[in-house]
């Protein structure tokens, strides 16, 4: 290879590189499951239009799984999560709207009169950042740890 050929060749590597560099940095919400049990995970938060509430996504033994794609558009989300394997809950004080299976519900006002299910959600404070990853963790060693 002559020296133009090199000079041309570095040329195209550092363009790669910079391309590559520039890459849009992915912002989402993530849930990571850190215990040996599978876990199913609903979440709430606030968009636009209001209050609204998805599940369930389930989520393996010491797997991580994408929510919510792109950049954050609330500070503050709000996560009900079941132990399937080993039973208990992760729960908190909000109280949303739920169903058993595949959900969107719009607005957390009258649950049960609009024919869903009640359940408590624990708070997580994302700082505004724009994205953010919540560890769903058993710190007690039996049932789920209830923040």
């Amino acid at each position: 290879m002559n020296r133009n050929h090199r000079s041309i060749l570095r040329l195209v590597l550092l363009a790669a590189g910079l391309l590559a560099g520039a890459a849009p940095a992915f912002a989402d919400l993530r849930m990571c499951n850190t215990t040996p049990s599978r876990v199913g995970v609903a979440i709430g938060y606030r968009d636009a239009q209001g209050w609204i509430t998805e599940g369930w996504w389930n989520i393996g033994p010491r797997a991580c799984e994408t929510l919510l794609r792109g950049t954050l558009a609330a500070r503050f989300y709000y996560v009900h999560a079941v132990d399937y394997d080993r039973g208990g809950e992760w729960t908190g004080k909000s109280v949303m709207c739920t169903r058993n299976k595949e959900f969107t519900i719009r607005g957390i006002e009258d649950c049960l009169a609009r024919g869903y299910d009640r359940a408590g959600f624990f708070e997580v404070d994302t700082g505004e950042q724009k994205s953010w990853t919540i560890q769903l963790t058993d710190t007690t060693g039996g049932a789920p740890a209830r923040p």
